[in-house]
C-alpha cells in the first residue's frame, strides 16, 4: 500500500546472494550538488549549440543579414522624422519616398564627394608619393641590412609574374563577384528600407500577433526600446562625427595637406567605429602628411587629430549621447572584435550599436524602468 500512498518505493533485487536496496528513484539523482551541475552543464551546452547554428545560419546569409540590419538601423534613425510628418498629415508613401530619397541622396553624396575629391588631388599625390618612396628606398639602402639592387629587382619580378599569373585573374574574377554581390545587396537594402519606413510599426505588430498580457507587453517595450536605442546612437554618432570631420579638414587645409576632403571624409565614416576608427583615420591622415609634406607636418596632424578626439570625447560624447547608450570600453571592444571576425568592417561597424540596443532591451525587459532580475544592481546594506 505503500505504493498508493507516495511513500518511498524499495526495490530489492537479489543476486548470487547479495541483496541490493535503492531507496531513491534514479530520477532523484538529478536532484544533488552534481546532477544540477549537470543540468546547467547540459543547458550551457544546448545555449552554445543554439547560438553556433544561428551564427553559422546568419554567416551564410550576410548577402541577406547585413542589408535587412543596415535598413533597420537607418529606418530607426528616420523613425522620428517619419512621426513628424505623419503628424503634419503627410501621406505614408510619400513620407516614405521623401525619406528614403534622402537617404538615398546623402549616401550618393558622401560616395561622390570621396571619388570626385581623390580623382581631383590624385596626380599631385601619386607624384609626391612617389617621391617619398623613392627617398624612403634611398634611405634604406644605407642601413646595414638594406636589401640590394638584385634583390628588389628579384622582388619587383615576383610581383610582375603574380600580376600576370592565373591566380591574379581568378582574384580579379572574385572582385566582380564582391562588386556583383555589393550590388545585389545595395538593391535589397533599399527595397527593405522602403517597407521598414512605411509599415514598420505594422510589421512588429504582426510579429507580436501570438503573444498576451504581460508578454504582448514586453514585445512592445522590446520595439520600442530597440528603435529609440539604434536611432540615437546613429543621430549621436552621425553628429559626433561630422563636428570631427569638420575640425580635421580645418586642421588638415591650414596645414596644406592634401587630399584633406577625403580624409575628413574618411573620418566621418570611421567615426562609426568607436576606439578603432578614430585611431586609424589619425594615423591615415599623418601618414598621406608625411609622404607629401613632411615629418614635422606629420606630428601636427596627429596634434590636430588628438586635439580633436579629446574634445569629442570629453564635451560632445557625453551630451549627445544619452547613459543608455554608453557601454564600458572592455564591452565595445569584445563586440568590436565579434563584429569583425563574423562580418569585417561591416560587422566591426554594425556591432556596437546592436549590442547597445540588447544593452536598451535588458533594461526594459521587467518594466518601463526595469532590469532583468540579474541585471539588477545588489542593493549593498551598510554595516
Amino acid at each position: 500500500m505503500g505504493l498508493f500512498r507516495g511513500e518511498p518505493k524499495t526495490v530489492r533485487v537479489e543476486s548470487d546472494g547479495i541483496d541490493l536496496k535503492a531507496s531513491q528513484p534514479p530520477l532523484r539523482q538529478w536532484a544533488d550538488g552534481f546532477g544540477i551541475l549537470a543540468t546547467r552543464a547540459l543547458q550551457v551546452i544546448l545555449v552554445v549549440a543554439v547560438a553556433a547554428g544561428i551564427i553559422f545560419a546568419i554567416q551564410q546569409l550576410t548577402l541577406v543579414t547585413i542589408p535587412v540590419v543596415i535598413a533597420l538601423i537607418l529606418a530607426c534613425a528616420f523613425a522620428p522624422v517619419m512621426r513628424w510628418m505623419r503628424a503634419k498629415g503627410v501621406p505614408s508613401l510619400l513620407a516614405t519616398i521623401l525619406a528614403l530619397l534622402t537617404i538615398v541622396l546623402l549616401l550618393t553624396g558622401v560616395g561622390w564627394l570621396i571619388v570626385w575629391a581623390v580623382r581631383d588631388q590624385w596626380d599631385d599625390l601619386y607624384a609626391q608619393a612617389e617621391d617619398g618612396l623613392r627617398s624612403l628606398i634611398d634611405w634604406a639602402q644605407q642601413l646595414p641590412f638594406a636589401p640590394t639592387q638584385a634583390q628588389l629587382d628579384e622582388w619587383l619580378d615576383t610581383l610582375v609574374d603574380f600580376v600576370t599569373s592565373a591566380q591574379f585573374g581568378s582574384g580579379a574574377l572574385a572582385g566582380v563577384s564582391a562588386v556583383a554581390s555589393f550590388v545585389t545587396g545595395l538593391v535589397l537594402m533599399v527595397v527593405t528600407l522602403f517597407f521598414f519606413l512605411k509599415d514598420g510599426p505594422q510589421l512588429w505588430e504582426f510579429l507580436l500577433r501570438p503573444f498576451r498580457g504581460e508578454h504582448y507587453a514586453r514585445g512592445r517595450r522590446i520595439g520600442d526600446k530597440t528603435v529609440t536605442v539604434l536611432g540615437s546612437y546613429v543621430r549621436g554618432t552621425a553628429t559626433v562625427a561630422l563636428v570631427d570631420s569638420i575640425g580635421i579638414l580645418i586642421g588638415l587645409l591650414i596645414l596644406q595637406v592634401p587630399l584633406a576632403v577625403p580624409l575628413a571624409v574618411l573620418v566621418f565614416l570611421l567615426a562609426f567605429i568607436p576606439i578603432v576608427g578614430a585611431t586609424l583615420a589619425g594615423t591615415l591622415a599623418a601618414l598621406v602628411a608625411l609622404v607629401a609634406n613632411d615629418f614635422v607636418t606629420a606630428l601636427l596632424v596627429v596634434g590636430v587629430v588628438v586635439l580633436v578626439n579629446q574634445l569629442e570625447g570629453n564635451l560632445l560624447q557625453p551630451v549627445l549621447m544619452s547613459r543608455a547608450m554608453k557601454l564600458h570600453a572592455f564591452v565595445v571592444l569584445i563586440a568590436l572584435t565579434i563584429g569583425t571576425v563574423l562580418g569585417g568592417i561591416v560587422g566591426a561597424v554594425l556591432a556596437v550599436p546592436i549590442t547597445a540596443a540588447v544593452w536598451g532591451v535588458i533594461q526594459v525587459w521587467d518594466g518601463p524602468n526595469t532590469p532583468a532580475r540579474w541585471a539588477r544592481p545588489k542593493k549593498t546594506v551598510d554595516a
